[in-house]
């Protein structure tokens, strides 16, 4: 069961008392690996039997995980942790009723939700610690400088990124989800529809859809002045009205990045090998990633 379907399971039934304790844990996690039952007492404030039976109870939800060793300790679980952030979302009004998961994978679960006004809304949960430390250390250089590295870290970082990212490419018109909201790990955007480019059998108009994209890369890096760092047919999205929708921005660099160059060669190439092996549409690489600096002014596709 994906963890943020555990958190909605058990959301509406958490009351004040067990919010406060796992916002006391979390707290706790900026200096303990787990928490000791003394700083929980401590930062939570409530009476010792209150404390007692709501860490029994949230360990029962498996919202938080009991450690004993040397002293009895806490650490939240990924459910806890999301009720969190689904707490402060419901309490801001942007969120009211949970729907099915439209999205579920390793660094990422993603739920259709309504907020208060009936709109129908994406919810992102990062996983970015669902694969080992040592991984992400590698593959993410978003989080190389991070002094303490748990999983909660590096998720809410991953979340804060790519909110960044979607507020400054949705501003400028780029083909991207609305941002609406973020707490800690959690991002709220427009609701997600679409195939995976990756995923669909068959294209009727290669050069339009290729045309779309590469005006959006070139947007992106010309105006935005960023670059994606992680494209691929994976998060590219055909929506029911053809148009394209790109998601994922946990990565993005800065032009002024000292890899800018290699790193956009290798998004532009990721789609131009996808287009002649999925689609057999052909185009220049180098002419492409030309158009997509603004080297040239059109691009003939």
């Amino acid at each position: 069961m994906p963890e943020a379907h555990l958190a909605i399971r058990f959301f509406r039934d958490l009351e004040a008392e067990d919010f406060n304790v796992l916002r006391s844990i979390e707290r706790g996690m900026k200096n303990y690996r787990y928490v000791p039952y003394d700083v929980v007492l401590k930062i939570s404030g409530l009476p010792v039997k209150e404390v007692e039976f709501r860490l029994k109870r949230l360990s029962e939800m498996r919202l938080i995980r009991r450690w004993v060793g040397p002293y009895t300790g806490f650490v939240l679980n990924r459910a806890g942790y999301d009720c969190l952030a689904l707490n402060a979302l419901v309490k801001r009004k942007v969120l009211e009723a949970f729907g099915m998961p439209i999205g579920v994978g390793k660094e990422s679960d993603i739920y259709e939700c309504l907020t208060p006004q009936g709109e129908r809304v994406a919810v992102k949960f990062h996983r970015l610690g669902s694969i080992s430390f040592r991984n992400i250390m590698k593959l993410r250089g978003y989080v190389k400088d991070v002094k303490y590295s748990s999983w909660l870290l590096i998720a809410r970082i991953a979340a804060e990124r790519e909110f960044r990212a979607l507020k400054i490419t949705y501003d400028l018109g780029i083909s991207v989800p609305r941002p609406i909201d973020r707490n800690r790990h959690v991002i709220v955007m427009s609701v997600i529809e679409g195939t995976e480019l990756e995923n669909l059998i068959e294209l009727y108009n290669p050069s339009e859809v290729f045309y779309e994209i590469m005006s959006n890369i070139r947007k992106t890096y010309m105006e935005a002045k960023i670059i994606h760092c992680d494209l691929s047919g994976f998060n590219i999205l055909i929506k029911p009205d053809n148009h394209i929708l790109i998601i994922d921005w946990p990565q993005y660099v800065s032009i002024k990045h000292p890899n800018a160059e290699e790193l956009l060669k290798r998004d532009v190439k990721n789609v131009v090998v996808l287009f002649k092996r999925k689609f057999d549409f052909e185009a220049d690489l180098e002419e492409v990633i030309k158009y997509v600096k603004g080297e040239k002014e059109a691009l003939r596709v």
